[in-house]
């Protein structure tokens, strides 16, 4: 316990690095995942090509090797990012994928009319899509977009190994410390990760509930 009392502040940088990726992260997932959803139910065929070939692609690929290809090939085409920024890069195109086929079934659970009679007054696909469908779509697909939001709270782990020093990071730099605190410094971390679900969790319930009320 005592290691764990002494190295707070260690753990603490460390969680708090793990909560940066988390964000900026989760933010460009779900920007990204937005235009791909609009992309996906496009009238325009090259569009919806496009963006079912990204999803395909990305939700079949392991993310150690999406890290791989962003870590290592960026460098390679001039693109000169620090180890973070290329973490933020290959979770957020990873994620996005997710996010897309979420808003998607929430798309498609609108009832059809509502866009007939958006079209029926003048409005574009894109007008549509951003005033109309999208709103309603969002507040369909909470529990989903929570569940991708937790699923990207323990990837961001994978960052470690190419040396961001997140919470996964600091763990195996105190297990190699002490050894012999392994449980304490092991239940520490995932106590940590359990808290930042949590949070996740309980904003994901009640802003469903808030939205079911406004319904």
């Amino acid at each position: 316990m005592n290691v764990l009392i002494d190295n707070l502040p260690k753990i603490l940088s460390g969680f708090w690095l793990t909560v940066q990726l988390l964000v900026v992260s989760g933010v460009v997932a779900t920007l990204l995942g937005t235009i791909l959803a609009g992309m996906r139910v496009s009238p325009v065929p090259v569009l919806q090509r496009a963006g079912t070939a990204y999803v395909t692609v990305f939700r079949n690929t392991p993310l150690l090797i999406v890290f791989l290809i962003v870590v290592t090939g960026l460098p390679a085409v001039g693109l000169q990012y620090s180890f973070f920024v290329r973490a933020i890069i290959a979770l957020s195109l990873y994620t996005a994928a997710f996010v897309c086929e979420a808003l998607r079934s929430g798309i498609n659970a609108i009832q059809a009319g509502q866009a007939e009679a958006a079209r029926a007054i003048g409005m574009t696909f894109g007008q549509s899509l951003r005033l109309i469908v999208l709103p309603q779509a969002f507040r369909a697909v909470v529990p989903p977009l929570a569940s991708i939001l937790i699923a990207l709270t323990k990837n961001t782990a994978i960052a470690e190994v190419f040396g961001v020093t997140e919470a996964s990071y600091q763990l195996d730099s105190l297990v190699r410390d002490f050894p012999t605190a392994l449980w304490w410094l092991f239940a520490g971390i995932a106590i940590g990760y359990m808290i930042i679900v949590f949070v996740i969790a309980g904003g994901a319930s009640l802003l469903e509930r808030r939205w079911t009320v406004t319904r």
